[in-house]
Order: C-alpha cells, then structure tokens, then sequence
C-alpha cells in the first residue's frame, strides 16, 4: 500500500492514467462505430436491386446538390423524409435535375427514363418518411364528381392556378405553373407533396376522393369552348380589359386619322371655290 502511495505521489503516474482512460474510450467508440459500419454494411448488401440503382444514379446526378447521403447542402434541402411522390413529381416535369437555381423551377423536358425515377425514388423512400407514389387506381378518375371538384378547386387552388388552371404570378419573382400540360399523376402528387411555394394537401386536408374529383374537373375545364370566343389564355378578366382598351383605342385612332385626311381631301376644293 506504501508503494502504490507513493506511486500515486508522483506527477507522471496521473498523467499516465488519463492517458489509459482516453485509450480505452478511443478503443471502446472504435468499437462501436465497427460496429454500426458492419451492420450498415449488411443493410445495403439485402437492399433491392432497385434501390442500389438508385443509389447511385443519385450519386451522380443529384449528390452534387443534394449531398451524397441526400442530408442537404446550402444549395439544395435534404430529401430525407422527402418520400418517393416528391421525387417522381419534380423529376417527371424535368424540374428536377436543376439547371438554374431561381425562384421557381420551371418545366422541362424529362432527363431520366421513368425506370431510372423509379429507382431514385425508392431509393429516397428508404432513407424514410414522406408520401409514397400514388397507384393507377388512386389517380384514376372514375367515378369522380366534376362538381364537387370545381368547388373545391375554386376554394383552394384557384387563387394561384387561376380558375381554369392556366397559372397565375406570386410574390418574388415565384408562379403558380399553369395545369394544361400536367397529368393526372403529377397533380395528385403535387398536391400530396406541395413543390415550391404550394401547400401541402395530404389525406386528412383533402381526401383522395377529394383530389381525384379535383383532378376531373381540371381534366374537364381543358375540353371545355369558350363560350365567348378566343380564350386569351383563359386568365380572366386582366387580357380582356386589356384587349378592349387597346381594341378601343386603335379604333379611335384610326377614326381620328380617317377624318383628318378626309378633310385634307376636301380643302383644295373650298379654296378653289373662293377663288
């Protein structure tokens, strides 16, 4: 006991014990973090094939912006939790992969093969959370009520889309897209995910059976005629204001130089009547 006191008396043998316990907690994290590599090692060895696709096309096309293990980056958010109905709806419009970064991505011609969307997407769904694709028979318009679909989309997308879904302007520098060239896959998914600036309408917001009746009465309002002749892109009444002022002002104008060279046709002809 004598000699371990005496030990303990001297400097370096302190120094010797924080020495020992910073090598075994080096040695005991090592440990741990083996062992979580293995298993995360084993996890991606069972992952499906479909997934190991995605994995590493979105290496390569989206890992630049997106961050290799998709956590986000300043220039772009993280896609964890994002789910799989995001990412098919902003790559099947070509939003996706982003050539400018603006206010809004605009639509573009689609890069990927929709087998290689496919295979980001699950790939993303499996880092979790977020809405998942929507099925053929979930998209489907049958049985959906038009009515009812112009109601709701009147109270809740028509202050952005405009009423017949041809778009409409928001604040700095953003745009509601306009809903003639989307399908009916692409609407539903926007609606489940909210891209840029729109709200999210998830299940409890808006049921399915509520998306598909809107979905029907976009679907419909693009066969519709215009009953009152040209459509001036259907964007209510700011052309048709437009279109009218000019239309009576050019007719105006053109009354006014009409009797200005009608009088300078009839002049020559009073003086030689004076004379």
């Amino acid at each position: 006991m004598r000699w371990i006191t005496a030990r303990r008396r001297r400097p370096l043998v302190g120094y010797a014990a924080v020495l020992l316990a910073l090598v075994a907690v080096g040695m005991l994290y090592a440990a741990v973090t083996g062992l979580g590599s293995s298993t995360a090692s084993a996890g991606s060895g069972s992952e499906s094939p479909q997934i190991t696709e995605g994995r590493n096309l979105f290496a390569v096309s989206c890992a630049t912006c997106h961050g290799m293990d998709a956590q986000g980056t300043d220039v772009a958010p993280s896609l964890i939790g994002a789910g799989a109905a995001a990412v098919d709806f902003q790559m099947s419009t070509g939003r996706m992969p982003l050539k400018e970064n603006d206010a809004e991505a605009p639509r573009k011609p689609v890069v990927f093969s929709q087998q290689e969307i496919d295979a980001i997407a699950a790939y993303v769904a499996s880092l979790g959370g977020g809405p998942a694709m929507p099925t053929d028979q979930q998209v489907s318009g049958a049985g959906a009520d038009t009515a009812l679909g112009q109601s709701l989309f009147n109270a809740n997308c028509s202050q952005c889309h405009n009423y017949a879904g041809a778009g409409g302007a928001l604040t700095d520098g953003k745009y509601a897209p306009p809903l003639t060239q989307a399908t009916d896959r692409e609407i539903y998914e926007a609606m489940l995910t909210g891209p840029e600036a729109m709200p999210v309408f998830n299940d409890n917001t808006l049921t399915p059976s509520a998306k598909r009746d809107i979905i029907a009465y976009i679907t419909q309002s693009r066969a519709e005629a215009n009953p009152g002749g040209f459509s001036l892109g259907r964007i209510g009444p700011t052309t048709e204001g437009l279109v009218a002022w000019l239309g009576g002002i050019g007719a105006l104008v053109l009354a006014a130089m009409w009797i200005t060279a009608k009088k300078r046709e009839e002049r020559p002809e009073e003086i030689a009547g004076d004379r």
